[in-house]
């Protein structure tokens, strides 16, 4: 897209005079920060906004597009399917970061309404003290992952395993859309309703999920709540193999006996304990003590996880971890005798649970593993399966990984596996890649200053990060071909080319009605 430089200047002036002189940004660190996600640096925004609300967002974006300018959302920047990285030349960039509120905790009709640049990290310590709870409550990035970009991605892990993602947890939303146009959905659009069930005629609450950003800003959103489960199981065991891993884990979901059921193969379990010892890290410990019930439990799982370190890991091949809630501390128990007997039909070995117990005293910690431990640059891939195909993807993507291992070799890029499930209906593949190259912008603005002080600094290792993006494409390829479905799809994923054409003409027919002129976040899902 061309613009004039006079206009450009005319559309700043008017966005600045909506938002604060201090919430727009064009300098050139943070017109290149704000558009590139974990794994993409692209083109750099023409210009940075930050609403305060959602008045303002909805001048912003009319103001945008009437001017004939791309308008992209962005949330916590956790993403890597460049699902807001602009497509266009002169892009606005529009971070909800400002937009943090929660708006109402409504213990009597079990909702919470939030602003969708909250954090999943300041949902859950606005809800401590209620004895409630979203059922999904959050991505493990969640200190800096919001609202909007966990239902625009549909995200996962915390409640997954029992609740599914978090687009199952919400119950009704604020959008806005291209022409400035404010809609609500579910029992909110209601004119004298309030925003407490999902579905009032066709489900719109589901039309602005997993959207990636493709068909308005989310500006509030409502999650129901539950009460909190008060007993926990933490369990973790030792598989030889992946295939047995996975039956275990399948097994486990079908039954719906986890709350948070995770796993890794030796490679990424071997990265993870390259970082400081778990025994060492003070606050993880600390957080383990306090979410003990007792002054006496506190004292025995301190000791524990500190005594277990983490050499007890050294002879694992396939750990799967588990979280297990519920109501009463017998049938806590009850689900993870369950549990036991399944992994033992596949030669699952108990050992220690420091693992699911420190992930689960401290939910949302750094986000300092979107680099690895020895400083390489990190990114993931994944597809969504139904449990009978789990086994057969994981042994296809193996053998693309060693299709190419010459140059996986070449380059010093190692793979692996993080595993999980969601529901019980669905398992998670999801292939990690590391390799050495120099971190961006937006590395060095959301990894600890500490921690990123410690870690290598490594030369731009452009062939080895063209080698992972080629492979990643390979891998997309072979989920559209296995059947696969994904969270966030971006412009990663086979969407368009995967999806039945009948099926995909309905999506190009909602954009085209909320959005002629294809200004919100362009060729997101495939769309021009």
């Amino acid at each position: 897209m061309s613009v004039n430089i006079q206009s450009a200047q005319n559309i700043v002036d008017a966005l600045a005079d909506q938002v604060g002189i201090e919430y727009l940004l064009t300098d050139e660190f943070s017109t290149s920060l704000y558009a590139q996600d974990v794994f993409t640096k692209d083109k750099p925004a023409m210009a940075v906004v930050l609403p305060a609300d959602k008045t303002q967002l909805v001048n912003v974006v009319r103001i945008a597009t009437q001017a004939g300018y791309s308008v992209v959302p962005r949330g916590g920047g956790m993403s890597y399917t460049s699902g807001y990285v602009p497509a266009n030349q002169n892009s606005i960039m529009i971070d909800m970061g400002r937009m943090n509120k929660v708006l109402e905790i409504n213990q009597q009709d079990m909702y919470v309404t939030v602003e969708c640049g909250c954090t999943w990290k300041t949902l859950y310590e606005s809800l401590k003290g209620t004895g409630l709870r979203t059922p999904y409550w959050g991505t493990l990035s969640g200190s800096k992952a919001t609202i909007g970009g966990g239902l625009s991605q549909n995200s996962i892990f915390w409640g997954s395993g029992q609740y599914g993602s978090a687009a199952d947890s919400v119950i009704g939303l604020e959008v806005v859309l291209a022409d400035g146009s404010l809609v609500k959905t579910g029992s909110g659009a209601q004119i004298n309703g309030t925003p407490f069930f999902r579905h009032y005629g066709p489900d719109l609450t589901g039309l602005f999920t997993c959207d990636t950003g493709a068909l308005g800003f989310k500006a509030v959103a409502t999650f129901k709540l539950i009460p909190e489960f008060e007993a926990k199981e933490f369990l973790a065991f030792d598989f030889k193999t992946a295939q047995d891993s996975i039956d275990a884990m399948s097994d486990i979901a079908r039954q719906g006996l986890a709350m948070e059921c995770f796993g890794f193969d030796p490679y990424l379990q071997s990265q993870r304990l390259k970082r400081e010892s778990l025994s060492k890290d003070v606050k993880a410990l600390a957080g383990v003590m306090k979410s003990s019930g007792s002054l006496l439990g506190a004292i025995k799982d301190g000791a524990k996880v500190a005594l277990a370190g983490r050499g007890y890991m050294d002879e694992v091949d396939y750990s799967v971890q588990i979280i297990v809630e519920d109501r009463i501390e017998a049938g806590a128990k009850a689900r993870a005798q369950a549990i036991r007997k399944i992994t033992e039909k596949y030669h699952g070995r108990e050992i220690e649970n420091s693992i699911p117990k420190i992930t689960r005293a401290n939910p949302f910690g750094p986000v300092n593993n979107m680099l690895g431990p020895e400083g390489e640059r990190w990114v993931p891939s994944h597809g969504l399966f139904p449990h009978s195909k789990a086994k057969q993807a994981f042994a296809a993507i193996e053998g693309v990984f060693d299709k190419h291992r010459a140059l996986l070799d070449k380059y010093d890029i190692g793979t692996g596996h993080l595993f999980a499930v969601i529901a019980n209906s669905c398992f998670v593949l999801e292939p990690v890649f590391f390799w050495p190259d120099a971190y961006t912008e937006i590395h060095q603005q959301s990894v600890e200053p500490d921690h990123l002080a410690k870690l290598k600094k490594h030369d731009e290792n452009l062939d080895a990060r063209n080698t992972v993006a080629m492979i990643r494409k390979e891998l997309a390829e072979l989920c559209k071909e296995l059947g696969a479905v994904h969270l966030q799809i971006g412009k990663a994923y086979r969407y368009k080319d995967g999806l039945q054409k009948d099926s995909y003409k309905v999506i190009e027919a909602i954009k085209k009605a909320l959005d002629p002129d294809s200004r919100v976040n362009p060729q997101s899902l495939g769309l021009e």
